[in-house]
């Protein structure tokens, strides 16, 4: 079965309590949570203090996605407001065994990101540690933005990658996900679907949840 993770990113920021309540309601499995600092990526969202309180309306799990430098800086922070699964991108971090080690210490699952134009081969050492591979297929940092189609064979190779591991770290999409090719990522083998704005604009979030789970299932 493939998991739905709403991207708050594209939600009524005023209203992030209420939204992921909705969301929640309306068959979300994880909540995804950006996390940007205006330098790895040219946007800023939120930090601990913002998850620490909506990690009170929910009892799903809380997929952070750090786009940020130097996260080891501020993995303990995270940890504490409530997240369930931090994911570092490989582009940020200097040392990547250390920052997945420091993940798990805190008891949190750890995951490893990659840009679009990022190649597999700089994850390769590191996936037999991690419990979950984060494909962005398009460029981070603002949401609405469209899937980058070539990322597709990329998404392919990675599920063959994972699956040869023998604890199989879940693989997860995030960027442009929507109704016309969330079937082809899932063939491609992603399990984890990070949808934004394929929710969030949609004024019915039963229908529009339901639909990219009949689709990608």
């Amino acid at each position: 079965m493939n998991l739905i993770a709403p991207s708050i990113l594209s939600a009524d920021g005023s209203r992030f309590a209420e939204e992921i309540v909705a969301v929640e309601k309306a068959g979300a499995d994880w909540i995804h949570i950006d996390v940007m600092e205006g330098h790895f990526v040219p946007n800023i969202t939120m930090g601990p203090a913002i998850i620490s309180a909506l990690r009170k309306t929910t009892k799903l799990p809380f997929d952070v996605h750090l786009m940020i430098e130097n996260p080891d800086r501020y993995i303990e922070s995270f940890a504490a407001a409530g997240a369930d699964i931090i994911t570092i991108h490989v582009e940020a971090a200097n040392h990547l065994h250390r920052t997945v080690d420091l993940i798990k210490k805190y008891g949190k699952k750890a995951g490893v990101s990659l840009n679009p134009a990022t190649p597999l081969t700089q994850i390769e050492e590191i996936l037999p540690d991690i419990d979950l591979l984060l494909i962005m297929t398009v460029n981070p940092g603002f949401g609405g933005q469209q899937f980058i189609k070539t990322t597709l064979p990329k998404i392919a190779r990675a599920s063959q990658l994972l699956s040869a591991l023998p604890d199989k770290p879940l693989l997860e999409v995030d960027g442009g996900v929507n109704l016309k090719n969330i079937a082809d990522i899932a063939r491609a083998g992603a399990r984890i679907m990070v949808a934004g704005n394929s929710i969030f604009s949609n004024s019915d979030y039963i229908k529009a949840i339901a639909e990219l789970k009949t689709a990608a299932n």
